[in-house]
């Protein structure tokens, strides 16, 4: 979950890593540190415990020079968060420095066997092993990229590095071992780059290279040499992404988050896009190449995911099932492998993950792989992992996101699951002209139907002003909208602090009501549907023990204004397409309690964006 950034080139390296650390601050801010070649033939570091502020700070007052450097933002798994163990970590010769995302698992072995050799650590991280290693094969005569690749055969447990010489004060050797984050090489005019992620780059190179796993990447400013990790040339995929750098920066909104939620509309209309035939009433998705009878020969569709995506499985499950009328199941992929799915050739399974490198995600589709499973995925990022490792993809076409919290790409991957149960209707017969066209129309308006959503976006802020002092929620939702309560408390939870349970309103009398009392908001999702009844039911139960209710109703809901204490309202939107139109008003709560709190919406504690380690 660490963010990595390196860069060979004729310019200055440390404000260039220090930069494209800040388009990364969201997979790390435990600490942060840089580590550039000097002219003198020394490794400079900075390094610094905190947010990346602290290290920006920090060289302004001790500058480094050199044109070669590699840098780091810390989520940390071994060690606490202090400056003793930011990265990058430098070998006990001072010879090489690194930089690491993921899991050493075996580092307290190297670490006993290196100890007995003599060697000291300066660090309680498992990182430190793997630079010891490297100068140990240096100082024995072999070139940077002989020693990592001759470290990396001892190592256990996913993991992504990037290492720095004084030796060899000309170039960066990267690798990748599992599923551990990625790594990508930007191809850039007489200078290159690497980055863990592709916001670090954009403002410099769209033309970037993915590092697939054991492989290894020796950068220098005339190119990439890539090779496989017993040192076989590697076929290079240039890749050319398109999104815009502006679209990263946050002006003129408090927060990437604000902005993220505000550009929900835009983002439905880009999913949509070129995918939609509106005139005819069909649905288009070529990544998956899917045959009728393929489709019909599907008996199941598995949908695999984590934290949000999951709950976006869960409202796919619905669509799916409804559209294209086959069974639905939805799995946390950090469990999956952990049993013996009933999978084979007749399953599709569908992993949703914004980042494209989710390692618990990307274990689960390994393992539907290995069982012969159709493969898709859902993913955010064009050449990421996921997208790789998928036979077929939807792209989200959100756009860079950089709240920690997601908010847009949730919304796109529940407009993609939408698209792909039209798709699937229709090729499985399940769906007759008349009514494919009617639910395609319905797309038609759904960016407006957000938008509307999105205009009254300062009526939470006086919500959020009544109740920012409460320390718990309870969010109910029936049907198609359970999945949205319990992102709603997610979301809650993840930047406010508050503590919010999510439950389907039926469960409620069997248990949650005993929490039930005047200091805790219950927030029901209760629009106009075929479960209206029961949730207005719900809220009368809520009501009667002395409840407060916060009601999401559909627009002109007189009925809800005598029942709840607050209603903010939706406009009515079709069944199948209210999840995505009432996931806004969650997401506009939770931000505006949070930032009456004073919390740091884009950078919640402990959370980073794309969770790359176990």
């Amino acid at each position: 979950m660490c963010g990595i950034v390196g860069y060979v080139g004729p310019r200055q390296a440390a404000p260039i890593i220090l930069e494209g650390l800040k388009h990364l601050e969201y997979r790390g801010y435990d600490s942060a540190g840089l580590a550039v070649a000097q002219a003198d033939g020394a490794i400079a570091v900075r390094r610094e415990a905190g947010k990346l502020s602290g290290l920006v700070d920090l060289v302004a007052q001790h500058p480094v020079d050199g044109c070669v450097g590699i840098g780091h933002t810390r989520w940390a798994t071994h060690g606490e968060p202090t400056r003793r163990n930011a990265h990058p970590h430098v070998g006990a010769n001072g010879v090489v420095a690194v930089v690491h995302n993921g899991i050493i698992e075996n580092f307290r072995t190297l670490q006993d066997e290196l100890g007995r050799s003599g060697c000291r650590f300066a660090s309680d991280t498992d990182t430190e092993v793997i630079v010891h290693l490297v100068e140990r094969y240096l100082s024995g005569g072999m070139d940077l990229a002989a020693s990592v690749r001759r470290a990396l055969s001892a190592i256990r447990g996913a993991s992504a590095f990037v290492f720095l010489s004084s030796e060899e004060p000309d170039r960066l050797v990267a690798a990748r071992l599992g599923n551990a984050g990625g790594i990508t090489v930007g191809i850039g005019e007489e200078e290159m780059f690497i980055a863990s992620d592709i916001p670090a780059i954009l403002e410099h190179t769209r033309d970037v290279v993915f590092v697939e796993d054991r492989q290894v990447a020796e950068v220098t400013i005339d190119g990439l040499c890539l090779t496989s990790l017993d040192g076989a040339a590697a076929a290079q995929r240039v890749t050319c992404i398109p999104w815009d750098p502006v679209s990263a920066a946050k002006k003129p909104y408090q927060h990437f988050m604000q902005k993220e939620i505000y550009e929900q509309a835009r983002v439905v209309t880009d999913t949509i896009g070129g995918r939609v035939d509106f005139d005819h009433g069909r649905v288009r998705l070529e990544e998956l190449d899917l045959e009728p009878e393929d489709a019909r020969a599907l008996e199941r569709v598995t949908i695999i995911a984590c934290g949000s995506s999951a709950y976006a499985g869960l409202v796919g499950k619905f669509m799916i099932e409804s559209l294209a009328r086959t069974p639905v199941e939805v799995d946390y992929g950090s469990e999956f492998r952990y049993r013996d799915p009933i999978i084979d050739g007749r399953t599709a399974v569908v992993a949703i993950t914004q980042s494209g490198e989710t390692v618990d995600t990307l274990a689960a589709m390994e393992e539907a792989a290995a069982r012969r499973a159709r493969l898709w995925s859902i993913v955010n990022v064009l050449g990421s992992q996921a997208h790789r490792l998928a036979e077929g993809s939807i792209l989200m076409r959100a756009g860079p996101e950089i709240g920690v919290a997601t908010t847009k790409a949730l919304m796109a991957s529940l407009v993609d699951l939408y698209l792909l149960g039209l798709y699937l209707g229709e090729l499985r017969g399940c769906l007759d002209g008349s009514t494919l066209k009617a639910a395609v129309q319905d797309l038609a308006r759904l960016p407006d139907l957000v938008g509307q959503v999105l205009n009254h976006g300062n009526e939470y802020a006086n919500v959020a002003d009544e109740f920012h002092d409460r320390e718990h929620f309870l969010y109910l939702g029936r049907g198609i909208n359970y999945p949205i309560a319990l992102e709603g408390a997610l979301k809650l939870k993840e930047i406010s602090y508050i503590h919010a349970e999510g439950y389907p309103a039926g469960e409620m009398k069997h248990g949650p009501i005993a929490l039930v009392d005047p200091s805790m908001p219950v927030v029901a999702i209760a629009v106009r549907d075929h479960v209206y009844d029961k949730m207005i039911s719900q809220i009368e139960q809520v009501k009667a023990r002395g409840g407060t209710v916060v009601a999401l109703a559909t627009e002109g809901d007189t009925e809800m204004e005598s029942k709840a204490d607050i209603v903010l309202s939706v406009p009515a939107t079709p069944r199948l397409l209210s999840p995505i139109v009432n996931l806004a008003p969650m997401q506009l709560l939770a931000y505006h309690l949070a930032v009456r709190r004073g919390c740091d919406v884009d950078q919640p504690r402990n959370l980073a964006k794309s969770v790359t380690v176990e």
